[in-house]
């Protein structure tokens, strides 16, 4: 047995909103799935489950704000149920939600909750099994999830049900592509609402499950249902209180994560602010509690950008680097030969990290920025760091990320280039001890070879902590960095 608790998803986060869930008591989970939406002062982040085994009780009620380290559910780390698989899916909204309050749906199998039981213990037989034992290669799930696709809807029509890459370019032909989380998919299905007429209050418009109920209250955006609408039009008194009950299960209280009243523009002001805040107490405290050291150096990039340009010939459009991946990549491998400014000051000593993982500030269109992490920076390939890089700054922006991208980092990079600026003296992110800054890769002059020339020059800036490090270190770092940006090749 093992808890879940409310993870820690930065040094400023003391307690955090749980959206909702997107698992029910019985589900089996695998280290590393999403099983909760959490709501922090910055985003709405996806939290990953780190055991493998059934869930076992949800102990916290979406809507419920909590401390960092509440226990919110139980998972079974002993052999699953052999009808967990099956009835997961499906029944996760409607079944979810009563075992959500109770947190033991077997142990009140007998009493009054036992109602919703057996109503949906038949559907799983006919239908769950294809929606819940999707069988899938990595690959399909990837381009899925590109798509913002919900791999249970889909149907595969490759041997033994397999979702084929056709069936999920398919599905991306006949459903829209609408921002929504995973619950607020579940729960349109369930309650038969089109997620393409649904005004999404997330990040960016994203649909989240309050919208969705909000659209089934409302009515204009419900579909109708595959199989009684015909014989619910007519008002006969003897079908009104089924139709009552029907209509009943799919809008519990408990799980309305933000008042139906509330406009997206004001949630989305109310979110900025709150990120705002956030940042704020973040860096007041680190001005207060940590002793900045800077320094500064000019780096000559010609090399690299030439051979950046013979690259990118090389390769085909996608595949392309910026220069931000070998500018990355060298503050990666400086961290690992000077380890000095790789980790963090706890307890009033300093601990090296256990690899170099590289926090990459991404500014948001909405205003302020998230800090998602690069882990192992120091081993990753120019292409493979280039493609995580893309990926997370996309889903960063689009509210889509999970909880384990925004925590660990050892070392910060920010770079301001795009916007103009020449030299960044960034604010160190507690409990790290150091910050790498870039600015714009500018043609500046420079004696070449004993004349005047023109060369593309950035200007590497550093922030440190001089409880950590002396001035000496920082020297060292940036000498390195400069140095492995005059062999590319070599990144």
């Amino acid at each position: 047995m093992a808890e879940f608790t409310m993870p820690s998803l930065g040094a400023d986060m003391d307690e955090g909103l749980l959206q909702e869930w997107l698992v029910a008591v019985g589900d089996q989970v695998r280290k590393g799935d999403a099983i909760a939406v959490v709501e922090t002062d910055k985003a709405a982040i996806e939290v990953e489950c780190f055991e493998d085994g059934t869930v076992g009780r949800l102990l916290v009620e979406p809507g419920t704000r909590v401390p960092v380290g509440t226990s919110l559910a139980v998972i079974e780390t002993g052999v699953a149920p052999a009808l967990a698989p099956a009835s997961a899916p499906v029944a996760v909204a409607e079944t979810g939600t009563k075992a959500g309050v109770s947190g033991a749906p077997e142990a009140d199998g007998r009493q009054p909750p036992a109602e919703p039981a057996p109503a949906h213990r038949p559907l799983p037989v006919g239908t769950a099994p294809p929606r819940e034992a999707v069988v899938v290669g990595p690959l399909v799930r990837h381009l899925a999830e590109q798509k913002h696709l919900d791999l249970a809807g889909i149907r595969g029509t490759g041997r033994g049900g397999r979702v084929t890459r056709r069936d999920v370019e398919r599905a991306t032909v006949t459903h829209p592509r609408v921002r929504a989380t995973p619950y607020a998919r579940r729960l349109a299905g369930e309650l038969h609402v089109d997620l393409a007429q649904v005004r999404g209050s997330g990040e960016l418009g994203a649909v989240r499950a309050a919208d969705v109920r909000t659209a089934a209250r409302t009515g204009p955006t419900v579909l109708p249902a595959p199989g009684p609408p015909a014989a619910a039009a007519p008002p006969s008194p003897t079908r009104a209180p089924a139709a009552a009950a029907h209509a009943a299960l799919p809008r519990p209280e408990p799980f309305r994560t933000r008042p139906a009243t509330a406009s997206p523009t004001s949630a989305a002001e109310d979110r900025t602010a709150a990120m705002r805040k956030a940042i704020a107490a973040l860096m007041a405290r680190s001005k207060r509690e940590i002793p900045h050291y800077y320094l500064s150096t000019t780096v000559d990039l010609d090399t690299a950008l030439t051979w950046l340009h013979t690259h990118n010939n090389a390769c085909p459009v996608a595949e392309r680097l910026l220069p931000a991946a070998p500018l990355l990549k060298a503050a990666a491998l400086a961290a690992r030969q000077v380890p000095e400014l790789n980790g963090f000051w706890t307890d009033g000593h300093f601990e090296p990290g256990d690899g170099v993982h590289l926090g990459v500030a991404v500014s948001l269109r909405g205003g302020g920025l998230l800090t998602p992490v690069l882990h192992g920076a120091d081993t990753l390939g120019l292409p493979a760091l280039m493609a995580a890089l893309k990926d997370l700054a996309v889903r960063a922006r689009t509210g889509r990320l999970r909880g384990s991208e925004l925590t660990g980092a050892t070392l910060t990079v920010t770079s301001l280039g795009e916007q103009g600026v020449e030299t960044v003296f960034g604010v160190i992110h507690p409990p790290q001890v150091a910050l790498v800054g870039f600015g714009a890769v500018t043609d500046r002059p420079c004696a070449v070879n004993g004349l005047l020339g023109v060369r593309p020059m950035v200007t590497a800036t550093l922030a440190a902590d001089h409880r950590a490090s002396d001035g000496a270190v920082g020297a060292r770092y940036l000498t390195t960095l400069n140095r492995l940006l005059q062999h590319p090749e070599e990144l």
